[in-house]
């Protein structure tokens, strides 16, 4: 039976002309890009039904919850602690940032070079289309880049907004700053939900945290086996549905799509024939629902085996250690977790460069594609550092750049095709 919402996104203050003509746009591009795919795992059906609902029964959730007088907190950004959250009853939850809305609002408030994650969070807030920066009580930002932090001014005037300082090294003094960060973050926290951060609080936001971290690792070592058991395709959208769901739930349906997997893999079962070119994707965020590469990659005969950026591996490699003791000795285990997160921004970054090489090997990938989103300097300026690398190991390396928009997809689809084609090559097929 299917569920009229209008009333609930009504009370939210969303524009329902807009949020419909939205809605019927991915509605079309979920069937092309995921619905159309053959051999899909059947636990694929439990994050198609996520999708189908996600501004519907996700968001009755959240509405829900706040009734019950627990508070929604959303962010764009890996660097805001969950654990913390969570240990305040609230909701974490992210937020739309990865469709193309044309800039018709943003463009009145931001430069034309700004990039194309910043201007759509921009402009879904001001378009008023996305219920869960309606529902969020609270937007935490970060200062992970210039374009974010001066966009946070901004969007500040239209939306409760709190900012965390987040450092651009790994010095001592910077992990000194960030640690005090994090006490800035739950204070604001404890003011907005009137509940106490305590150690037993923290312990379980941990728990909860680390296990859906551990299920989404889980499914990366999956994905090594040959031929691939699921598609990059469905891989970025389980780990795109993670910022959306109850945490929970989702580690419980993930954990029972890898049991599938697992079975799969001793099968010699794959999604795409045995020697299908390998990829890895690295670089950027793809925040849904860009689904642009991932699709013209797959379409193009190549099949995506692990993503090295923020919606992938970078966000779930580290989990916060389990540790006994006080509300300090947990944040000190918090902090550190989430300074591990290699980003473009910091420098130096071998760290990263490092994890593009290991990952690329670990995963048998026949080469890698950089993803950089247009105007977003650190992950276009390191993609010097990871060409580098990756030719020390001979393995071919394709950087695109590219927005949200679909205007260029005749001409990446076109190198791609040529990429896909230098890799069998390289392979002697």
């Amino acid at each position: 039976m299917t569920v009229d919402y209008t009333a609930m996104w009504q009370d939210l203050g969303l524009d329902l002309a807009a949020h419909e003509g939205l809605l019927t746009v991915l509605g079309a591009a979920y069937d092309e890009v995921y619905l159309s795919q053959q051999n899909r795992p059947e636990g694929m059906s439990y994050f198609d039904f996520c999708v189908s609902e996600i501004h519907g029964l996700r968001v009755k959730e959240l509405m829900d919850a706040k009734a019950a007088g627990r508070k929604v907190v959303g962010s764009f950004c890996l660097y805001v602690p969950e654990e913390i959250i969570l240990a305040a009853n609230g909701i974490a939850v992210g937020l739309c940032s990865g469709a193309d809305m044309g800039s018709a609002h943003s463009g009145r408030l931001l430069p034309k070079n700004t990039c194309a994650m910043i201007r759509s969070f921009v402009d879904f807030k001001l378009a008023k289309v996305c219920p869960y920066m309606e529902a969020s009580d609270l937007v935490i930002g970060e200062t992970t880049c210039d374009g974010k932090k001066k966009a946070y001014e901004i969007f500040g005037e239209l939306h409760n907004t709190f900012v965390l300082e987040v450092p651009h090294t790994k010095s001592e003094a910077a992990r000194v700053l960030w640690r005090s960060e994090l006490d800035r973050l739950v204070a604001r926290v404890e003011d907005l939900s009137g509940v106490a951060i305590t150690a037993e609080g923290l312990a379980e936001g941990i728990r909860i945290a680390n296990a859906k971290r551990a299920a989404l690792q889980r499914l990366a070592r999956l994905r090594a086996a040959s031929p691939a058991p699921l598609s990059g395709r469905d891989a970025l959208l389980i780990n795109q549905i993670q910022f959306y769901d109850d945490p929970t739930r989702f580690t419980g349906s993930l954990n029972a799509l890898c049991d599938e997997l697992d079975e799969r893999v001793q099968r010699g079962e794959g999604v795409a024939p045995a020697g299908t070119p390998r990829v890895l994707v690295s670089g950027c965020p793809m925040s849904a629902p860009n689904w642009k590469i991932p699709f013209l990659l797959e379409r193009s005969g190549g099949v995506i085996v692990g993503e090295e950026s923020c919606v992938g591996e970078r966000g779930t490699r580290n989990l916060v250690p389990e540790v006994d003791g006080s509300r300090e000795r947990l944040l000190d285990a918090i902090a550190e977790r989430y300074l591990k997160i290699d980003c473009a921004v910091f420098t130096p970054n071998e760290e990263r460069i490092d994890h593009v090489v290991a990952m690329a090997r670990d995963l048998n990938a026949d080469g890698v594609l950089h993803y950089v989103i247009q105007f977003c300097t650190p992950y276009a300026t390191e993609a010097y550092r990871v060409d580098e690398a990756l030719r020390a190991e001979g393995l071919p390396l394709l950087k695109l750049e590219t927005d949200y928009s679909m205007e260029d997809t005749g001409a990446l689809e076109t190198r791609i095709q040529a990429f896909l084609e230098m890799l069998r090559a390289k392979r002697g097929e």
